[in-house]
């Protein structure tokens, strides 16, 4: 996608959509980086859909750092109790078609409909239910379920991006590093499993599901 830019006289809009506090780090903090490297103009709302105490201090600080780049952005962090979107879906809902009444983004990034976190896929099916007239790119998370699919778009990342990514989550996110996953060597990883699948220069790429493009 980002091998010829886009012809956006008035800058790129993005929406980065997660379900949690280090959703949206994890599955395209990679791709924002470098979004922010390569577009002059970027405008950026950030969406976490449920974070609680601590983790509402980390999203925003994490999200604060990654968005350093953009010319104007907005962090919205919500309070649902995390493991039970879907028994929160009217109000969530009415949060999504009211941020779309303020905010038309050319790009938009949330999780994967195949993702077996039900917090996850309830993000994903409100997101196309809101927004149905632009590009999505759906990210994955690795996790206990075991559920990474077979993506079929790629984000080539270089070596400085990876390693800002994996330091920005490391960095921000003390409240998760006494879990078994939450290392290094998982993002690390599965950015190179990526890259190796689309042959990136650097060995490293993060991975999307894309379900319909439109060329006009």
């Amino acid at each position: 996608m980002l091998g010829t830019k886009l012809d956006l006289q008035d800058g790129l809009r993005v929406l980065c959509i997660g379900a949690h506090a280090d959703d949206i780090e994890i599955g395209c903090g990679g791709a924002m980086l470098r979004l922010l490297n390569t577009y002059e103009r970027v405008e950026v709302i950030w969406l976490v859909c449920a974070a609680g105490g601590q983790r509402t201090e980390e999203a925003k600080k994490s999200a604060q750092s990654f968005l350093a780049g953009t010319v104007k952005s907005k962090i919205i962090v919500h309070e649902f109790p995390d493991g039970f979107l879907p028994w929160n879906g009217e109000a969530l809902k009415r949060e999504f078609r009211n941020l779309a009444g303020q905010f038309a983004p050319d790009l938009i990034f949330t999780h994967t409909r195949d993702d077996h976190h039900q917090d996850h896929r309830l993000v994903n099916e409100l997101t196309w239910q809101t927004w149905r007239d632009q590009l999505v790119l759906e990210y994955e998370i690795p996790k206990y379920d075991g559920d990474l699919g077979r993506p079929n778009t790629y984000i080539q990342l270089d070596l400085p991006a990876l390693d800002r990514k994996i330091e920005l989550l490391m960095e921000h996110y003390g409240s998760q590093r006494n879990k078994d996953w939450f290392e290094e060597d998982t993002f690390r990883s599965l950015a190179r499993l990526r890259g190796m699948e689309c042959r990136s220069p650097s060995g490293y790429a993060e991975a999307f599901h894309v379900r319909k493009v439109v060329v006009t």
